[in-house]
């Protein structure tokens, strides 16, 4: 038993009615695909996804569902209305969009307020909206294979034209449907296309003008030529060595550039990261932070001065996930490219990241599945990741395979001074770059001010 509210049955004439449906073409003598009830639950999500829900919203146009693509040419109507509300950053509900439509004339011909209201209380659920969305595409896609296929059909049976003319007809109707399919685009660019852009972006690096995020090093900066988009740098260090102190003054000193930054803690708190970068920035020992009294007055003026200073406009995000899942920091990084935009993504740490496993999954195909997923992030939301690994007590890196055919560059970090405590080299610690596709391996040695949760240039020192 059908559950479509309030849609009339189905007409297949020669014109269209009042009803505003769509109209088959002769060449159907069944009814095409679709479904309503997928339409009625996409417009409905679109309409109910307000205030905190809005991102359901988002995530459902980010499907690519255009009003072409419904069966209904009614919904269509209202699926313009929706975009027109959204573009111009307008609210979107039953009440706006009945506004919308009756100023363009058309609330009437798609069943007037009572309809709008009647689809949003059809959705089950505003957060399926973009399963919705894909439901109708699918379907959009199936009848328009069928109107190629009747057109080849057609033009076969009519004698007209030769052999090659037919296969012209073939060619331009498969290509046609071929690029109307769900996810694909047009033809990747050639390199004469891409050669102008190339040369202005060459331009710009030579003069100084476009340079990769800093990692807040001058050395390391110099030798990776900074953090650049659709790449990753996996920071990888035994426990205790200062993995997540680097991530976090990489992650401060690019968001002090204007970088937008979201760092996913899967092991510290929201206070933890907080205490580190006070304790980094306003040079405010760790241990002052962390126990009842520490905090002399002289603290206290540093603490509101980087409050005022530094943290008020400071364009850094910290997310800490209920749970461990890739899907969790996924949606998180999106949601922050919505809210005016990614540059770098940090993750700390890869082994503590879960995805959905089948069974007989491997604990190193687990974690290749997360090394592969953060680097598709990078591309797909055009940002750096830094991802975090843990190191085990010989120096490996656990799972390594994979995560270092990912990464765009391998930094381990060794402290000399770990296991001897009367080092030489007391203090100092080496950034070793075992991978750098944007230029040379090396080693870059800095000086380790932990009790700042800090590491700096020797020079500063």
């Amino acid at each position: 038993m059908s559950n479509t509210h309030d849609i009339p049955p189905q007409r297949y004439d020669d014109a269209p009615d009042d009803s505003g449906l769509w109209d088959a073409p002769p060449s159907f003598t069944r009814t095409p695909p679709q479904s309503l009830e997928a339409e009625q639950a996409v417009l409905g999500a679109l309409m109910s996804s307000t205030g905190a829900a809005r991102q359901f919203l988002e995530r459902t146009l980010e499907t690519g569902i255009t009003a072409e693509e419904y069966y209904r040419p009614a919904h269509g109507t209202i699926h313009r209305a929706i975009c027109a509300l959204h573009d111009a950053r307008e609210p979107v509900d039953p009440v706006t969009v009945a506004q919308a439509l009756a100023e363009q004339g058309e609330l009437a011909k798609v069943g007037g307020p009572a309809y709008l209201h009647a689809c949003v209380q059809a959705v089950p659920a505003p957060a399926h909206g973009a399963g919705y969305a894909e439901i109708v595409r699918a379907k959009a896609y199936r009848r328009a294979a069928i109107e190629s296929a009747q057109k080849i059909l057609q033009y076969a049976y009519s004698e007209e034209g030769d052999e090659a003319d037919v296969r012209s007809v073939v060619e331009q109707e498969l290509t046609a449907i071929a690029a109307g399919m769900p996810g694909l685009s047009t033809a990747p660019p050639t390199t004469g296309d891409l050669y102008l852009d190339f040369v202005s972006e060459l331009e710009d690096i030579q003069n100084g003008r476009k340079i990769g995020l800093p990692y807040g090093f001058a050395d390391l900066d110099a030798v990776t030529a900074g953090m650049k988009p659709g790449n990753v740098t996996v920071i990888a260090a035994q426990s205790g060595v200062g993995k997540s102190t680097l991530a976090l003054n990489a992650a401060v000193a690019a968001a002090k550039t204007g970088a937008r930054v979201m760092f996913s803690s899967l092991e510290m708190s929201s206070t933890e990261l907080m205490q580190k970068i006070v304790a980094a920035e306003g040079r405010v020992a760790m241990h002052h932070l962390t126990r009842q009294g520490g905090l002399t007055a002289d603290g206290w003026k540093t603490v509101e001065r980087l409050g005022r200073d530094l943290f008020k406009t400071l364009p850094l995000r910290v997310f800490r996930p209920d749970n461990a899942a890739l899907r969790d920091i996924e949606s998180a990084a999106r949601a922050s490219v919505r809210d005016g935009g990614l540059d770098v993504l940090v993750v700390d740490y890869l082994q503590l990241v879960e995805v959905e496993q089948h069974r007989g999954t491997t604990r190193e195909q687990a974690v290749a599945a997360v090394s592969r997923g953060l680097k598709n992030l990078s591309v797909q939301l055009d940002c750096h990741v830094i991802a975090l690994s843990q190191l085990n007590d010989d120096g490996m890196m656990r799972e390594s395979r994979a995560i270092k055919n990912d990464a765009s560059i391998l930094i381990k970090v060794e402290r000399p001074d770990l296991n001897e405590p009367e080092s030489p080299r007391a203090g100092e610690v080496d950034f070793v770059i075992e991978k750098n596709r944007f230029g040379p391996t090396a080693t870059v040695t800095v000086a380790a001010q932990l009790h700042f949760s800090r590491f700096v240039d020797m020079a500063r020192t």
